[in-house]
């Protein structure tokens, strides 16, 4: 007779205190999925998954690297599980990309001219000062300001 294969999962200790912000923040997420779009521009209705996305990897990120609150183990499992954004912590850890808000900001074949996005412009140097990124909404990421 084969063997019964269960998904459980098996989650490092900590998880407990972790648990009840991630679970609000997915909450969060479904209700932005499930949020009409009527009368919005195309690109604005990502703009909500964009900054919820951005706020659990930031999450995990602090309790990680600035409050030293978990373990290598608990944030490797949320690495794992998707609970953060693996890619876009590890440009948070290079000098210049503290405050990056998405990596479609920084990658130039998504521009004119192969550029950066228009929030990693900083303040002192832009034309228009209230301004919002095309992709995910953002009115300035760069550390600069």
């Amino acid at each position: 007779m084969p063997k019964v294969k269960t998904n459980r999962v098996k989650y490092p200790e900590g998880w407990e205190l972790i648990e009840p912000t991630l679970r609000e923040l997915q909450a969060k997420m479904r209700e932005a999925e499930n949020d009409p779009h009527d009368g919005k521009r195309k690109c604005e209705t990502l703009w909500p998954i964009f900054k919820i996305a951005h706020q659990k990897s930031r999450y995990i990120f602090d309790l990680y690297y600035r409050r030293q609150e978990i373990s290598k183990e608990l944030y490797e499992f949320c690495l794992d599980q998707g609970y953060a954004d693996r890619n876009l912590i590890a440009k948070w850890k290079k000098p210049g990309y503290e405050r990056l808000c998405c990596l479609r900001c920084m990658q130039p074949r998504d521009h004119n001219f192969a550029t950066t996005c228009v929030c990693r412009v900083p303040k002192h140097l832009r034309e228009e000062k209230v301004i919002e990124c095309v992709h995910c909404g953002c009115r300035g990421c760069v550390s600069g300001d």
